[in-house]
């Protein structure tokens, strides 16, 4: 069959999400070449990039380095950057379907999931997301009024996030200076009052899923020393035969190393625990948080943790949930309730023609960000598929022309990649002029005074 995709009337794809699972969309329908194609990548912030700007930690730059490669992506005359426009709102699914032959979801998953357990609704409980959507200066948190005045926070999960936020709460000024740390966080943190920082576990160290790099900074803090319970990490021969991932190997050896060392008296600790749940977040009788109860657990035979019935009051005033990120539902999209995602098979949304998703929102928040490109290949692989068999449904108005028309109509103030190219030159500027990699740019209003000139 003849395909109707041509040099002048090509595969118009919409990308709904700007993150590293959209952006890897977009150069996997770039690098084929079965196909002419025109991307369209939406994000209803001015801003690309998703987590690789609000959710890796600010003092691991090298890891934002992958933005090299997204630029690339983004400057393609094939690809265009609609920043500022919100799904659902500025322009809705009928909208796009109109206008696109296929609709590829890959929003992430921005929401969090809940410990559920009473006093999680106190003053000073909030989710690691939370947090760091505010240190990393995510707009929807920049303007939050966060004062660190606990001498005790409790971190609750053994990822990396957890292990992030622990270490942002325990550097100096100095040494988060050279971070992109955002500049409203940057003099609250040379404030605060935190001197003790408990990251808890429900099992044990070879269950933990922090990886080792990011474990071992730990140790080479300038004021603050880890602290790790011998008991709390003794394993039998059998649980340490069954040890099989290097990565977990390594960490018990690092585990070890901290528990062995011999407390310097240094200003701040680190406390890594392990075998504890928490039950409780308890009161001041002011609705703020006064301490956190927790329960110490066994491992059964199958590694599940189970309560010994033995409780524990740790002195805390701040509690931040780090127990996995939970995707949300888009308007007009089906959505798995139970498991946080868009219901697909293998990246088609189920039930739907031309509509796709890649990511977190496709197979739930696991791996790094290197991971989301592989599964952005193999969504793009299907449409592709469906594309050359003639399933999709045709846009009757393909042209970008038209879309610019709609929002223009619309009063949306669409954010391009070129404005977005200015910001960020504004930021490294600034950045430099300060001493420092990048002085972010916050809040929504101010950004969208940068632009191309």
């Amino acid at each position: 069959m003849t395909l109707p995709y041509t040099p002048e009337r090509p595969l118009r794809v919409a990308v709904i999400g700007s993150g590293p699972s959209g952006i890897y969309t977009a150069e996997s329908l770039l690098k084929q070449t079965n196909l002419p194609v025109s991307v369209d990548v939406y994000d209803r912030l001015p801003t690309p990039y998703g987590l690789v700007r609000y959710g890796v930690a600010p003092d691991h730059l090298t890891i934002k380095s992958v933005t090299k490669g997204f630029e690339k992506t983004l400057g393609d005359p094939r690809v265009r950057f609609l920043g500022n426009v919100e799904f659902g709102k500025d322009i809705t699914l009928a909208e796009l379907k109109a206008h696109y032959d296929a609709v590829v979801y890959t929003v992430g998953a921005s929401s969090d999931r809940r410990l559920g357990i009473p006093g999680e609704d106190l003053k000073g409980s909030l989710s690691a997301t939370e947090f760091v959507a505010w240190y990393n200066g995510h707009p929807d948190a920049a303007a939050r009024d966060l004062l660190l005045n606990a001498t005790g926070v409790a971190v609750v999960g053994v990822g990396n996030v957890a292990l992030d936020v622990a270490r942002i709460l325990v550097k100096t000024t100095r040494e988060l200076h050279e971070s992109d740390i955002a500049p409203h966080a940057l003099p609250v943190l040379e404030k605060s009052d935190v001197k003790d920082v408990w990251i808890l576990g429900r099992r044990g160290p070879a269950q933990a899923a922090f990886t080792t790099k990011e474990l071992r900074e730990f140790g080479e803090l300038e004021v603050t020393e880890p602290i790790v319970n011998p008991d709390e990490i003794a394993l039998t021969e059998a649980e340490e035969t069954a040890i099989t991932d290097n990565v977990k190997k390594k960490n018990v050896e690092v585990l070890r190393d901290f528990a062995a060392r011999t407390p310097g008296g240094k200003d701040r600790r680190v406390h890594l625990r392990f075998l504890v749940s928490p039950v409780e977040i308890l009161s001041d009788g002011q609705g703020n948080v006064a301490g956190l109860k927790v329960e110490k657990n066994r491992l059964d035979e199958n590694g599940n943790a189970v309560g010994t019935g033995v409780y524990e009051t740790l002195p805390v005033q701040l509690v931040l949930r780090s127990v996995g990120y939970r995707g949300v539902a888009l308007p007009d999209v089906p959505f798995d309730e139970k498991r946080g995602v868009i219901p697909n098979d293998e990246g088609r949304v189920q039930g739907r023609s031309g509509e796709y998703t890649a990511g977190w929102i496709k197979r739930g928040p696991s791996g790094v960000v290197g991971t989301n490109r592989k599964c952005a290949a193999d969504t793009v692989a299907l449409l592709l598929a469906d594309a050359g068999s003639g399933d999709l449904p045709a846009a009757p108005k393909a042209s970008p022309a038209d879309v610019d028309a709609l929002l223009s109509g619309k009063g949306v103030d669409v954010y391009s990649f070129a404005d977005w190219q200015a910001l960020d030159a504004q930021e490294l500027a600034q950045g430099q002029a300060a001493g420092r990699p990048r002085h972010k740019i916050v809040h929504r209003e101010e950004m969208l005074k940068h632009r191309k000139a």
